[in-house]
């Protein structure tokens, strides 16, 4: 028993014990803690302290800084009130002395007004007097002349008419020579620079006809057994040969000259080969056809590549080739499309067109020539038709259905093709022109005046190129002859056509005969 309770005893001494150890221990712990908060508030404190500082510094260094700037600003504020206070004061200044001006300007145009009044009213009273001395004037006129008022107008208005229509008429001759020298001479300028920059044969190509055979014997072998060689030839060829009595030739006749070409060229083919039978002439003619259609696509690719012209249809191409075989007056068509074309195309250039249209143009012109002679209608309408079917340039089918003037040319490119086209028609050698024809024409010419009133005859010289109208000096006055003249002209550019240009000369000759006896 004594043991328990000295057991408990221990046991409440050990418990008490540890509770004042423990709170000896918690004490110690505190006072540590707080001497570490102390020691960490202090160093907070200075810490906040020196932040504090040093934002008050850098509070002062902007304060400064802002002093100095708006300090700077006020200056330059103040430096710019300154020149604007001056630029006031000099207007102020420069207005003071327009009002002075104006007020100067405004005396001056009163005193003008006021001068101007009065000039005006002396103006009024020298017009009345100068009205009264001229109907004073016009009476003692009445007095003196014995005629009345309406008489002398009507005198003096016959007379300034008549010196009015000399000074009218000699003035439109003048001008209308200077017009005409100085269009003539740019004309010329223009068509003698193309005419020289592009030069051509004289002498015009000729299709033949004729084909030489070695020997009479050939000449049989062509007509064959009861002539079915000559038949077959005609039949697959669609010409007519004549074989005469001419020695050792024979003559293809034919109105297609493509054909006659074929024709030709199959018979030479013929007599080179010596087998002449109506099989071997079917052959030969497939054989013939066949080159000739390359050689006419030949011929237009190579004039096409020449002239520098593009996109135009194969089938246009093939009748360019085929003018070559076709002929007008003497002269090659082909070859005188292309020299249309080259001439077109320097006009152009000097007036500042479209070459390569001009070209173009000036190529199809005659197109319609390839199958006039297969399709009904004039080579203008034919080439309009194709120009249109093959999808060619307004311009080009305007230039085709103008160039012999049966449409209005609407394009001047129209008007350069008609020019070169002329150009090409009339230059020396280039077409063979019948004598009948010629004389026809200057027949035509010399008709012009025969409904001209006071025109007495009419001599067509220089081989059509100059018009001599002799009128009856009596009934003719000059200013009358410019008239004739003028009408003359009008009427040759209406009823007539001609290449290049026709001067006409109004004779008129006053001659006093007498005769002594």
């Amino acid at each position: 028993m004594i043991n328990i309770t000295f057991s408990i005893l221990l046991i409440i001494i050990g418990i008490c014990l540890g509770l004042v150890i423990n709170y000896f221990i918690s004490s110690f712990r505190l006072n540590l803690t707080s001497k570490k908060i102390d020691d960490m508030l202090n160093k907070a404190h200075e810490t906040i302290e020196k932040e504090k500082n040093i934002i008050e510094d850098k509070q002062k260094e902007e304060f400064r800084q802002i002093k100095i700037d708006l300090e700077n600003e006020i200056k330059e504020k103040k430096e710019e009130l300154k020149i604007t206070e001056k630029k006031l004061l000099q207007r102020e200044e420069n207005i003071d002395k327009r009002e002075e001006m104006h007020q100067k300007r405004e005396n001056n145009l009163d005193e003008r007004e006021t001068k101007l009044e009065n000039k005006q009213n002396q103006i009024l009273i020298d017009k009345s007097k100068v009205e009264e001395l001229k109907k004073e004037q016009e009476e003692k006129l009445i007095e003196i002349s014995g005629l009345s008022r309406k008489k002398a107008k009507d005198i003096l208005l016959n007379k300034i008419k008549e010196e009015m229509n000399k000074e009218i008429y000699s003035y439109m001759k003048s001008e209308e020579d200077k017009a005409k020298l100085e269009a003539s001479e740019k004309a010329k300028e223009i068509l003698i620079s193309s005419m020289q920059r592009y030069s051509a044969d004289i002498a015009s190509d000729q299709t033949v006809t004729v084909v030489d055979i070695p020997n009479d014997d050939m000449k049989g072998r062509l007509i064959g057994r009861e002539g079915r060689n000559i038949r077959t030839i005609e039949s697959v060829t669609g010409v007519d040969l004549i074989i005469d009595d001419t020695p050792e030739a024979v003559v293809v006749s034919s109105f297609d000259p493509y054909r006659r070409e074929i024709a030709k060229k199959t018979l030479e083919d013929l007599i080179d080969d010596g087998r002449i039978h109506p099989s071997r002439i079917e052959e030969i003619y497939d054989k013939v056809s066949r080159e000739m259609h390359q050689k006419t696509l030949d011929l237009g690719n190579e004039v096409i590549k020449e002239l520098g012209i593009n996109d135009i249809d194969s089938n246009l191409v093939e009748f360019l080739g085929k003018l070559h075989f076709r002929t007008s007056y003497g002269q090659n068509v082909l070859n005188h499309s292309k020299e249309v074309a080259y001439l077109s195309g320097l006009i152009a250039e000097e007036l500042k067109e479209d070459v390569i249209i001009a070209r173009r143009a000036g190529l199809l012109h005659d197109i319609g020539k390839a199958i006039d002679h297969d399709v009904e209608g004039s080579h203008v309408e034919l080439g309009v038709m194709l120009a249109k079917k093959y999808n060619e340039n307004d311009i080009v089918i305007n230039a085709i259905a103008s160039h012999h003037g049966d449409t209005e040319a609407t394009y001047n490119i129209s008007q350069i093709v008609a020019i070169a086209d002329s150009i090409s028609a009339s230059r020396p050698g280039a077409r063979n022109d019948t004598l009948e024809n010629y004389i026809k024409r200057l027949g035509e010419l010399e008709s012009v005046t025969k409904d001209i009133e006071g025109v007495v005859k009419t001599y067509a010289l220089q081989a059509g190129r100059e018009l001599r109208v002799i009128v009856n000096p009596e009934s003719v006055t000059d200013q009358d002859s410019y008239k004739i003249a003028r009408e003359v002209k009008e009427k040759i550019e209406k009823t007539m056509k001609y290449p290049g240009t026709i001067k006409i000369a109004v004779v008129r000759e006053l001659r006093a005969e007498e005769e002594a006896k």
